[in-house]
């Protein structure tokens, strides 16, 4: 293990004092470098050589003073030469070098002066060898010591993914596949963070140990790497007496990474390359909650393309975790920070929280957590220091650990990178804490591990993983496919979850978890939860479905985030609409929390709220029933007429042409259809209507007449009872809901992009087809407010979503939707006079369609101006001195409009008391 900080410096100063005022280069310079390595604990002929012969360009060749490969190469001079042409005399060498050899850092020195460069960075120190004491920090990394970045969109992440990526493909294409291919992997990844992060010493003595025991060629690196393991796997005093000397110097891991024996891989001169590229980058600086995931990626090509996409960010995580349990625990800290006996039972509390991600995949939320908790502890440690209880023996007062935290991974491979991944992030704060109070440590052997079990989530009972009266919080970002992207196998382990519930079919895949977290903290009402989902699952019908089943007098929604775009930093990223809800019973925190976005791509900020409904809505009201009546005085909306018909009473414009062509008589029975894809994108279609045909017609059609045979025959052949009886009646559609009057027509899908859903008036002579709705007689003032962005709001948080787009429905939006009560004459006819001029801007363009003039990129400036000044005249409508702020504001406020129309219905249903008789 390295030298602590403290004694690091003590040498320092030793060596500072011992080496004032030599000068002579030949006489001295080897046994200076040997008492510099000494500082830091290391024995020279560990990590280098001197006087390494090395070609230079052209035909001339060089000696490098001391060479370290990978790491260090050091030119020594005597004194009073110049450094700066010495520092260049080093770069000319780097020529005659592989690629894993060339050196991150030069030091370069005349015995009087020392200059560290670093070619990664660029930093450059020179100060004179007496003052080393004071710029020792610099040259930690010879101890295995690195500055802690951690950024999680450095690059050195995605470097390090594809350098693991070719040596994988390398192998895979070898033959060698599969489980062993996958614990090889992980165990590498292990070695190359140990070899720059001090846990093996010197540091990339790993690396050194592949350059110098195993053969250029590659032939017996697969049988070397096995026996590494096996002496990783091996307490010191159970290690044979005639172990090689490299490999008696790697530590006891323990942790049961090594203890599998697995097959050994047959390497050749390029894949051996492959590792030793590996391990030229400097793995220190790898974030563990962004690698694993571009760790786990390197096994699929496909996903390799755009590596990086698909892990979790940190600043999302932290959106979830924060409020879950991170802010009221640092609030705690620093209520007690100033208290020993406060402190010190607070550190104790820590210990004893409990972390479960029941669909961890590489473990990137239970990492972030952890690191976090670990700089909050760190914290605590500071102020333990000031006040003077400090021990000189930091790890005995390292009070978190890994075996805190659970996980359920259906695939083996990522499960085991969240077991690795922990430890890394464990190591990582240990030496971060280690350089803040001078005494590094390191948990080697490995003696308290993550419990990640491999599993189905769903299928599994998770008070088999762990007892819910030990659980303190639940997370994670569980698997989101909609109920048309699950698999027959994912239908199956959700129906064994929900099955039970009314709908089930219609819920995403992440309701189970959602459920199952429910079910956990009604055992133990201790436990905090927080999922991240689609927005899906606070929208539309999977709202009535799912959650009666979850909140009730004790489980509320404690916080949530509206929806955002929940994406990466990664080249390739991928976006998806997401929504966060924090849900529990415990009441010791009483305030809730709403996180409101403008737009999904602004920042959160935070709104206290009364209470958080499953819409994700300040609002008192839960759940909106599905209603085949207006809440208030509109006309009713009606589905529009289906066809049931196999295509037979269906026409393009092509075949409308050849049957009237053959048949011009037919021309009185065929009509304008239109579907929602038809109104919008301006396809002409039609239709056979046969509404109001006389008896014996048709026989003087035979073309139609064999449309019509067409229909009987499709009709009888369905496997539905209800269709089959409809072939008794072919010429008719199966569903009539055609209006006799002009109609408002509702497209009942659209796509979120658009700001406002084009609705549009149609004649009666139109067919409205089954993809649209209709409001029959539907004055200008009904079209205004359908169309103004209040009712917009209304549709984004209440419809149920295809995908991501809008499904519009009459019983849950149209039917539950707040009118303004009562408006005033000037009202209603403000909107009727804005709604005409929307359109009026529309027939302006009348080459455009519907789909064109919406698209929010090409929408029409006159467009939009209209659309807004009929915004303004239907919020004021509503609320004359209110200016709403956004969806959420609305939403809130058309609830709360909600309450008090359906309470005043309530009241007028109930029966009046009868009066007594006298």
């Amino acid at each position: 293990m390295p030298l602590s900080w403290n004694d690091i410096r003590a040498n320092a100063t030793q060596f500072a004092h011992d080496w004032a005022g030599e000068t002579d280069e030949r006489a001295s310079a080897q046994e200076f470098w040997i008492e510099f390595f000494k500082v830091f604990g290391i024995a020279r002929r560990r990590v280098g050589a001197f006087e390494k012969h090395v070609a230079k360009l052209g035909d001339k060749s060089g000696f490098i003073d001391f060479f370290w490969p990978g790491m260090l190469m050091v030119e020594h001079k005597s004194a009073g030469k110049d450094l700066e042409k010495a520092l260049g005399q080093a770069l000319d060498y780097f020529h005659g070098l592989k690629d894993s050899e060339v050196p991150r850092y030069i030091i370069v020195s005349d015995f009087a002066r020392l200059r560290l460069y670093d070619l990664e960075t660029g930093d450059d120190h020179t100060f004179d060898t007496a003052e080393l004491p004071k710029h020792i920090k610099h040259f930690g990394f010879i101890a295995g010591y690195r500055e802690q970045k951690l950024r999680a969109e450095d690059p050195v992440n995605v470097k390090a993914a594809e350098r693991m990526g070719k040596l994988h493909d390398a192998l895979k294409d070898a033959g060698y596949t599969g489980h062993h291919l996958e614990m090889l992997l992980v165990r590498l990844l292990f070695c190359l963070f140990a070899d720059d992060t001090g846990i093996f010493q010197p540091a990339q003595s790993f690396q050194l140990w592949i350059e110098e025991r195993t053969a250029d060629d590659g032939s017996n690196l697969g049988s070397q790497l096995n026996h590494a393991f096996q002496v990783l796997d091996t307490p010191h005093h159970a290690r044979g007496t005639t172990l090689d000397e490299q490999l008696a110097d790697f530590p006891y891991v323990n942790g049961d990474l090594f203890r599998e024996t697995i097959r050994i891989a047959s390497f050749n001169r390029q894949m051996r390359d492959a590792l030793l590229d590996a391990c030229a980058l400097d793995w220190s600086q790898i974030s563990p909650a962004v690698f694993g995931a571009m760790f786990q990626s390197i096994m699929d090509a496909t996903a390799r393309r755009n590596l990086g996409a698909h892990y979790t960010s940190e600043q999302n995580i932290l959106k979830l975790i924060k409020p879950l349990f991170l802010d009221e625990l640092w609030a705690e800290f620093e209520k007690v920070k100033r208290n020993k006996n406060k402190l010190f039972e607070f550190h104790k509390k820590l210990r004893t929280l409990t972390f479960f991600d029941p669909a961890c995949g590489c473990g990137n939320f239970l990492v972030v957590a952890y690191r976090e908790l670990r700089l909050l502890e760190l914290e605590i440690l500071r102020a333990s220091a000031k006040d003077g209880q400090l021990a000189l023996d930091i790890e005995s007062l390292i009070a978190l650990n890994v075996d805190q935290f659970y996980g359920i991974e259906i695939e083996e491979f990522p499960a085991r990178i969240a077991e690795v991944a922990l430890w890394l992030t464990d190591h990582q704060m240990n030496l971060k804490i280690g350089e803040e109070f001078g005494n590094y440590f390191a948990r080697i052997p490995i003696e308290s591990s993550p419990h990640i079990h491999h599993g189905n989530a769903l299928t599994m009972d998770w008070a088999s993983v762990i007892a819910p009266e030990r659980l303190s919080y639940i997370m994670g970002n569980p698997p989101f496919y909609g109920k048309h992207l699950q698999s027959g196998e994912q239908k199956q382990a959700l129906a064994s979850v929900l099955g039970h519930l009314n709908g089930s079919g219609n819920l995403d895949f992440v309701a189970g978890w959602y459920f199952k977290a429910a079910q956990m903290m009604r055992l133990s009402p201790a436990i905090r939860t927080a999922f991240v989902s689609t927005n899906s699952i606070s929208q539309g019908e999977q709202v009535g479905i799912l959650w009666p089943s979850i909140l009730d007098d004790s489980i509320e929604i404690r916080f949530a985030h509206r929806t955002f775009k929940w994406m990466n930093e990664a080249p390739g990223k991928a976006a998806v609409h997401c929504v966060i809800v924090g849900y529990w019973a415990d009441r010791s925190k009483s305030e809730k929390t709403l996180f409101v976005y403008d737009t999904v791509d602004a920042e959160a900020h935070a709104v206290n709220a009364e209470n958080i409904n499953p819409y994700l809505v300040d609002a008192k009201v839960n759940i909106l029933p599905a209603r085949r009546q207006p809440i208030c005085n509109v006309a009713r909306m009606v589905y529009g007429s289906k066809p049931a018909d196999g295509g037979n009473l269906t026409l393009t414009d092509e075949e409308k042409v050849e049957l009237l062509a053959n048949e011009p008589a037919a021309e009185e029975w065929v009509r304008p259809f239109l579907g929602a894809a038809e109104f919008l994108h301006g396809v002409t279609r039609w239709c056979i209507w046969l509404v109001g045909m006389p008896p014996g017609a048709l026989a003087k059609l035979p073309l139609l007449r064999e449309r019509v045979e067409g229909v009987r025959d499709f009709r009888a052949a369905s496997k539905k009872l209800p269709t089959q009886k409809l072939a008794a009646t072919p010429t008719m559609f199966a569903e009539i809901r055609q209006s006799e009057s002009d109609y408002l027509l509702v497209p009942r899908h659209t796509s979120e992009r658009r700001r406002y859903i084009p609705f549009g008036y149609m004649p009666s002579h139109v067919v409205n087809g089954d993809a649209n709705l209709s409001v029959p007689e539907a004055p200008q003032y009904v079209f205004g407010v359908m169309t103004s962005e209040m009712h917009m709001s209304w549709v984004r948080q209440i419809c149920g979503r295809i995908k991501s787009d809008f499904r519009y429905s009459a019983t849950g939006v149209y039917n539950n939707f707040p009118w303004p009560q009562n408006p005033s004459p000037a009202a209603k006819a403000k909107i009727e006079t804005c709604a005409q001029s929307v359109l009026d801007a529309r027939d302006e363009f009348p080459d455009a369609t519907l789909a064109e003039l919406y698209d929010p990129l090409t929408m029409p400036p006159v467009l939009l101006k209209a659309h807004k000044a009929l915004d303004k005249a239907v919020d004021a409508a509503y609320a004359p001195r209110r200016k709403f702020t956004g969806d959420a504001d609305r939403v809130a406020f058309l609830f709360e409009e909600y309450e008090r129309i359906t309470s005043a219905l309530t009241a007028e249903s109930k029966p009046k008391a009868k009066k007594k008789k006298k």
